[in-house]
C-alpha cells in the first residue's frame, strides 16, 4: 500500500491524492469563471474542458448563435492560455493558417526567406466553423493536430505547448458547409453536440448580456498550471474492469466482431486512437468529479461524444432513419445495471 501502479514507473499515492485535491480546488475555480459568462449548457462546458484538461481537441456541432464561439474564447481567458481565432471561409487557403515565407533583403543587398507565423502558432486556436473551408484548408490542420508541428517550405516548425484545437462545426444539413475528412475528424478527442439551451438558461442570456453591462471571462489558473493537471491526469490509475469494458465498447462499435446491429448498419467503426480517447477522458471526468480512479459510468457517459465522429453507417441504415447516437446507446444499455 502507498504506491500504484499504472502500468508504467510506480508513483506515490500520497503525491497523487495531494495533487488530485489541489487540481478540484483548480477545476472548480474554472467551473465558477465560466458559469459567469456561459449560463446554462452545463453538459456542453463539462465535456470541452474534458478535451481540454486531457490534452486533446474538440469539435462542436450546433446550429449558429448557441455560444459555440463564446465558450471557446472564455476557456482561453479562464485557463490562461495565448488564443487567436480563424474564420473559416470557401477562400481560405494553408497558407492563410500556417504562415508563409517571405524575402527580406538586407542592407547589402543579400535576400533570403524568413518564415512569418500564422494564428496557428498559439496555445488555444479557435476554428470557427471549420467546416466552410475547403478539404484542402481543413486538412492543413491535420499535421499541428497530431504532431504539434508544422511543416511549411520542407522546414518544421514546433507549436507552443500546450496546444490545443476547438473547433466549431454547423451541422451538414446547412448550406455552404464540407465534410471534414474522416482522418481530421478522428484526431478530435470528443465530438460536443451544443443543444438550444434550456428556458431558465435563454431567460438569463436575455437579461444578462443586453444591458449596459455584460460579464468578462477572468482567469482562474494559469498554463502551467493547466499542464500540471493534465500531466496528473495521465498518471491517474484505472482499472482493469474500466480497461476491459473500453475495449469491448470500442470493439463492438466496429463491424465484424460479433455485434450483429452493428454489422447490419456500421460502415466502418473507430480505431485504437477512439480507446485512447476514452482512457484519458474517463480519468479526466473522474478528477472533474472529485474521484481519483475512473468508473464503468465514466466510460458509458463518454460513448457517445468519443465514438460519434469516428463512425460511418451505411447507406440503407441512413435510409431507415436510424441515427449514430441510436447505434452507440445501443452498445451502451445492456451494461446498464
Amino acid at each position: 500500500m502507498g504506491r500504484i501502479d499504472t502500468g508504467a514507473k510506480p508513483i506515490d499515492e500520497k503525491a497523487v491524492i495531494a495533487a488530485a485535491e489541489q487540481a478540484l480546488a483548480d477545476i472548480s475555480a474554472v467551473k465558477t469563471a465560466v458559469s459567469d459568462v456561459i449560463f446554462g449548457q452545463e453538459s456542453v462546458v463539462e465535456q470541452t474542458l474534458l478535451a481540454v484538461l486531457s490534452g486533446g481537441h474538440a469539435l462542436l456541432v450546433g446550429v449558429p448563435g448557441l455560444a459555440k464561439t463564446k465558450l471557446v474564447t472564455t476557456l482561453g481567458s479562464v485557463l490562461g492560455l495565448s488564443s487567436n481565432r480563424i474564420q473559416f471561409t470557401p477562400d481560405l487557403m494553408p497558407s492563410d493558417i500556417l504562415g508563409s515565407e517571405v524575402m527580406d533583403q538586407d542592407e547589402t543587398g543579400r535576400r533570403s526567406f524568413r518564415f512569418v507565423p500564422g494564428p496557428v502558432f498559439t496555445q488555444l486556436l479557435m476554428a470557427d466553423e471549420i467546416n466552410r473551408a475547403s478539404p484542402r484548408t481543413q486538412s492543413a490542420l491535420l499535421q499541428a493536430m497530431q504532431e504539434y508541428q508544422v511543416t511549411v517550405a520542407g522546414a518544421p516548425h514546433d507549436l507552443p505547448r500546450p496546444f490545443h484545437v476547438l473547433a466549431t462545426q454547423n451541422p451538414l444539413e446547412q448550406e455552404g458547409t464540407y465534410p471534414l475528412p474522416e482522418a481530421q475528424l478522428d484526431r478530435f478527442l470528443m465530438q460536443v453536440d451544443v443543444p438550444y439551451p434550456e428556458m431558465a438558461a435563454e431567460r438569463r442570456i436575455l437579461l444578462e448580456t443586453t444591458g449596459a453591462q455584460e460579464a468578462v471571462a477572468r482567469p482562474a489558473i494559469t498554463m502551467e498550471r493547466l499542464m500540471a493537471i493534465q500531466a496528473l491526469i495521465r498518471q491517474m490509475p484505472v482499472p482493469e474492469s474500466v480497461v476491459d469494458a473500453i475495449l469491448e465498447l470500442v470493439r463492438a462499435a466496429r463491424p465484424g466482431h460479433g455485434n450483429a446491429r452493428v454489422d447490419e448498419t456500421v460502415s466502418w467503426g473507430p480505431g485504437p486512437r477512439a480507446g485512447q480517447a476514452m482512457m484519458l477522458c474517463a480519468r479526466a471526468r473522474a478528477l472533474y468529479d472529485g474521484r481519483l480512479a475512473p468508473s464503468i459510468d465514466d466510460v458509458r457517459a463518454l460513448a457517445e461524444p468519443i465514438l460519434q465522429h469516428r463512425m460511418a453507417l451505411t447507406f440503407s441504415a441512413r435510409a431507415e432513419g436510424i441515427g449514430i447516437r441510436d447505434v452507440i446507446a445501443g452498445l451502451v444499455t445492456p451494461k446498464a445495471g
